[in-house]
């Protein structure tokens, strides 16, 4: 029995229950009136599944934007699946809940962001020691209808 109320994890649990809430009820109805999301996803996480070239392009994190053309979004407890359009090539992902970062819906405004604690912070740089210190190169803008955005101008500072 713990000594507290682990809010900052319950809070979590609720607000990815509200996502797959939305993507359920888009998945069945499509979207509704000018709606449309932007999610941020960490690519490292080992359970998304992406294509390779697109983990190449976006080693840490991806934002993928569903509004215009979007097939087969499936919902489960864990996670979603979607076909999005990267320039002519439709590509399916898996995006477990567990990997997403941020969910803006700029049509109105709203937006979440799942905050993570690093505690291990100092460890993973000594680790990295190792490795080279090449900063990987700004990944390019995807061609087509798929288009990965910056989500700085709804962020409060």
């Amino acid at each position: 029995m713990t000594d507290s109320i682990d809010y900052g994890n319950l809070m979590h649990r609720a607000m990815r229950g509200l996502i797959q809430t939305v993507l359920t009820d888009v998945s069945r109805n499509g979207l509704p009136g000018a709606h449309h999301f932007f999610i941020t996803f960490d690519t490292q996480n080992p359970e998304v599944q992406i294509a390779d070239w697109l983990h190449a392009r976006y080693p840490e994190e991806m934002t993928i934007v569903i509004q215009n053309w979007f097939e087969n979004l499936e919902v489960t407890d864990k996670g979603f699946s979607i076909t999005l359009n990267f320039g002519n090539s439709p590509e399916p992902l898996y995006i477990p809940f567990d990997a997403v970062q941020t969910f803006v819906d700029p049509s109105v405004e709203f937006g979440l962001r799942f905050e993570t604690q690093d505690s291990d912070e100092d460890e993973e740089e000594d680790e990295d020691d190792d490795g080279p210190d090449d900063t990987p190169p700004e990944p390019e803008k995807p061609r087509g209808e798929a288009e990965v955005v910056s989500l700085d101008k709804w962020r409060k500072p």
